[in-house]
């Protein structure tokens, strides 16, 4: 079977917070922030798969500390476990005070990606870093939490009506 260090599957991107990314609380949306991780995140599941994938979910979702106007924001995304057909992926963004230099950690988060074609082997992934190793050492326990929680949404969503509620 085939492997792959973590650090080949880094992706890294780096935007300015300007005042169109802010809302009334003059922080970063978090909207803007959830279309951060799911653009960079999917680069590392692309990177292992090396065919298509989708997103199947953005768990864990950390707001550590807020972005403001004249910070940076670094996103790091960067594959912490493979399935057999699904990639969990974490990403990180670290702020930056651009006036004082200041680093700060204000997010974390897990997302899973799945491949669409059946059949596929991914390859292995070798933690690399001591960071890469922590992260990579619950993905097994994430992972089976995850299919738990998948059981049970999909118990609920058959219980969700789809008739439409002015036809009552």
């Amino acid at each position: 079977m085939e492997s792959l260090n973590v650090s080949q599957t880094l992706s890294i991107s780096n935007h300015r917070v300007f005042s169109s990314d802010l809302n009334e609380h003059d922080t970063v949306f978090g909207g803007k922030i959830l279309s951060t991780i799911d653009d960079n995140s999917s680069i590392p599941a692309s990177r292992v798969a090396r065919i298509e994938t989708v997103t199947a979910s953005i768990d864990q979702v950390n707001f550590i500390l807020p972005f403001k106007l004249q910070d940076s924001m670094c996103t790091e995304s960067y594959v912490s476990g493979v399935g057999s057909r699904s990639i969990e992926v974490f990403t990180k963004i670290i702020g930056e005070h651009l006036k004082t230099g200041e680093r700060f950690l204000g997010l974390t988060c897990f997302s899973s990606f799945v491949v669409v074609e059946r059949g596929i082997q991914l390859p292995k992934i070798v933690p690399d870093t001591s960071e890469y190793k922590f992260v990579c050492q619950g993905y097994e326990q994430r992972q089976t939490e995850r299919m738990r929680k998948l059981k049970k949404q999909r118990e609920f969503n058959n219980n969700i009506s789809l008739e439409f509620p002015w036809s009552n």
